[in-house]
């Protein structure tokens, strides 16, 4: 029972989001009930119609072009430099180990403003380009999660393709990354959400309403000068959680295995 009644205090936000998206704007917060007086669906044609001319149809294609690259970059990226790290010797390789270690430990705060003068000195600004590039050169957190894991898979499995002549590169392409999917997909569950849920980032290098993500969206329906329409707001935020909800619908199974880096699948 305690277990039922917290997981209700902690997805309610959300059941109150979800039932304010069929209620009119005047009994959003005149009501807190989570039963609406009667169904109404105006709030989300209201709400596809978008803002600035601009559909919600736009900002979800953005929100999954911007998703979608950077979650792939970051992921192939980042278990390459993982096995490299994991498996090959190489001069200073603690040191790099080291350093990478060190930027999971800086604020984004702290590299905003140079990251932004130097995209803005390589004219990327206004375009998707500062999101995505990055990402194609890993990450430290995913880095460090498939270190772990392949560290949990058997030297062996590499000694017995060098005896069948395998370089590196067909070591990991062909034993290392396909044993690696339990990480991959925590890697691929993680970063979509971070990027789908990313605010800070397309409000600093986005301009455009046309190239606006489902975040930026989402905060132009909140006008302080005129009324909010509350209710079109919290459809398209209803809308918003199907795709992060239905990957981890799909890949929950996966989600413990890569985090606990244990055990070999073959």
């Amino acid at each position: 029972t305690g277990v039922i009644l917290f997981g209700y205090i902690m997805v309610y936000p959300v059941l109150w989001m979800i039932s304010s998206s069929f209620k009119q704007n005047d009994e959003v917060f005149s009501s807190y009930t989570l039963i609406p007086s009667h169904l109404d669906i105006s709030a989300y044609i209201r709400g596809w119609k978008g803002v600035g001319g601009v559909t919600f149809g736009v900002f979800f294609k953005n929100s999954f072009f911007y998703s979608i690259l950077a979650t792939i970059g970051v992921v192939i990226s980042s278990a390459f430099v993982a096995y490299g790290f994991a498996r090959i010797r190489f001069f200073g390789k603690k040191l790099w180990f080291a350093c990478m270690l060190i930027t999971m430990m800086l604020p984004y705060q702290i590299v905003m403003i140079p990251q932004y003068i130097l995209f803005f000195k390589l004219r990327w600004v206004n375009t998707f380009a500062p999101l995505i590039v990055p990402t194609f050169f890993g990450q430290a957190f995913f880095i460090f999660l498939m270190i772990q894991f392949i560290r949990s898979l058997p030297v062996e499995l590499d000694e017995s393709a060098k005896i069948d002549g395998c370089g590196r590169l067909r070591i990991f392409l062909h034993i290392i990354f396909p044993l690696l999917t339990p990480a991959l997909i925590t890697s691929v569950i993680f970063q979509f959400y971070w990027k789908w849920d990313d605010f800070l980032g397309p409000l600093l290098y986005l301009n455009r309403p046309d190239h606006y993500t489902v975040s930026l969206a989402l905060r132009m329906f909140s006008d302080p000068t005129s009324t909010t329409d509350w209710s079109a707001m919290f459809a398209m935020g209803s809308l918003s959680l199907v795709p992060i909800l239905l990957i981890f619908l799909f890949f929950q199974r996966y989600l413990v295995e890569g985090i606990s880096t244990s055990g070999l699948k073959a």
